[in-house]
């Protein structure tokens, strides 16, 4: 039983050394960080203490990434509205215009119809700025190869 309880007991010499030599640098640390922390406090002002830039440039670093992901499912959602956009009016003018042939009123054309243009050229703009974003120069403007290239982007 005596021996059983020594031996828990048992430390080596040098393990105890390396232990107080640990904590010795453990509480040094902790007194020059001190230190340098009241000294800094003195010497600079608040917004240009190097210690507080440091924590202030590490949560930026996370605001940054957290950002980055929150920017990608904005654009994804962008372009899911862009999609479903153009799939209801494409759908409703193709829709009106046979509406119009079957009344024998002459179906309104691309160039008679600004609200249409203006949505093509806008679509086709957020198309170059996907490319652009993307790297890739191909101009072929359908919808599904730009989602493919969003998609590629963002994974």
């Amino acid at each position: 039983m005596g021996h059983h309880h020594r031996q828990g007991q048992q430390n080596h010499p040098a393990v105890d050394d390396l232990v107080n030599l640990f904590s010795k640098a453990n509480h040094d640390l902790t007194v020059v960080h001190n230190r340098l922390e009241k000294e800094f406090q003195q010497i600079y002002p608040d917004n240009a203490n190097p210690l507080k830039l440091v924590s202030r440039i590490k949560k930026i670093q996370e605001d940054l990434s957290s950002l980055k992901d929150q920017c990608r499912e904005l654009l994804a959602a962008k372009q899911d509205l862009i999609d479903k956009a153009r799939t209801g009016l494409v759908g409703n003018r193709s829709l009106l215009q046979r509406m119009q042939t079957s009344s024998g009123i002459p179906p309104t054309s691309d160039s008679d119809d600004p609200a249409y243009t203006n949505f093509n050229q806008i679509i086709d703009e957020w198309i170059v700025q996907v490319r652009s974003k993307t790297g890739d120069d191909k101009q072929d403007s359908d919808s599904e190869d730009i989602n493919k290239l969003l998609f590629s982007s963002i994974v």
